[in-house]
């Protein structure tokens, strides 16, 4: 990684008990003591800015990251160049996580905006979890969370049409933002139209023609990158397959 992309910032703002993503990030329900024998886990925060790499794929695993701010995508790559995006994260989720079996990276993390993250040495968190059965709890719990978001996505790719896979898509992405204080119906999208396509397993025209009979149906109304919720309602009927297709 350049020295060039990554930027430490200041240690002394680093505590866990003063950000604004507590209640999502690893030291959800630790005690103040154990909260701050995290903290000490983290020698300074790293600013990512838009574009960069955090990690690629084959890097041994060193730290998990918590994202502190800004957003992420994770993504891998073929043979032949060919992109495949496999998420995208949020201010208080954890990038790193697949790399723990085998201690190596399997995918490529990138920043999508200028963004900033709590990188935790894995080998120290590792002995703290076991100190703290709390901590511990809360690895499993993000452990589990990845394998369940994996289960959706197979079951997104293999039984949703192009039109309810990106309303579930929308869908999530609202809950998300909501969770973290903004509005679940008015939001700016970080990454590209073919970046969401990448995800879902749909081609970029294909994105834009569900985008198109989202709006005309009084669902969506997508302009850029910003996104209007209009019938929050309806979103969910599509995804539950109530509608099978818009026409």
């Amino acid at each position: 990684m350049s020295v060039n992309q990554l930027h430490p910032t200041n240690r002394l703002n680093t505590s866990c008990a003063q950000c604004s993503v507590l209640g999502l990030c690893l030291p959800l329900g630790l005690s103040a003591e154990e909260a701050n024998r995290l903290d000490r886990l983290i020698v300074q925060r790293f600013k990512v800015k838009k574009g960069a790499a955090l990690y690629r794929a084959g890097h041994q695993l060193r730290s998990l990251y918590a994202v502190r701010a800004g957003s992420f995508k994770t993504n891998v790559l073929s043979n032949d160049g060919r992109e495949q995006v496999t998420g995208f994260q949020m201010p208080g989720e954890t990038l790193g996580l697949e790399a723990i079996s085998t201690d190596q990276h399997t995918c490529n993390a990138f920043a999508l905006e200028d963004s900033e993250v709590c990188p935790i040495p894995f080998s120290q968190l590792e002995r703290l979890a076991r100190e703290l059965p709390s901590l511990q709890h809360n690895l499993n719990k993000r452990l589990s969370r990845e394998i369940v978001q994996n289960h959706e996505m197979l079951m997104m790719l293999g039984n949703m049409n192009s039109d309810e896979r990106l309303a579930a898509f929308l869908l999530n992405m609202s809950q998300r933002l909501n969770m973290r204080g903004y509005s679940s119906r008015e939001f700016v999208l970080k990454m590209h139209r073919n970046e969401i396509g990448s995800f879902l397993g749909l081609r970029l025209e294909t994105v834009c023609r569900s985008i198109a009979n989202l709006r005309e149906h009084g669902l969506v109304e997508v302009t850029r990158r910003n996104v209007k919720i209009h019938n929050m309602d309806g979103l969910k009927q599509l995804v539950a397959g109530c509608h099978r297709r818009l026409s």
